[in-house]
């Protein structure tokens, strides 16, 4: 059988999970904390995130500047 769409990017739990972790740490200026969070979501919930913020007028950038 053969898919002719692919499947749209999705968000692991663990990703939500180290999303909240480094907006969290960058609310309490834990930034080493915070570049550890970021660094471990995987490439594929990565693009999730990306997709969903700008999906509601949003970008990463604006996120994480509002987190301080």
């Amino acid at each position: 059988m053969c898919r002719t769409s692919a499947t749209p990017p999705h968000i692991s739990l663990m990703a939500a999970a180290e999303l909240r972790d480094l907006l969290s740490h960058l609310e309490h200026g834990k930034g080493p904390a915070a570049v550890a969070a970021l660094m471990a979501i995987d490439p594929a919930s990565w693009e999730a995130i990306e997709q969903r913020l700008a999906a509601v007028g949003g970008d990463i950038h604006k996120l994480l500047q509002s987190a301080n």
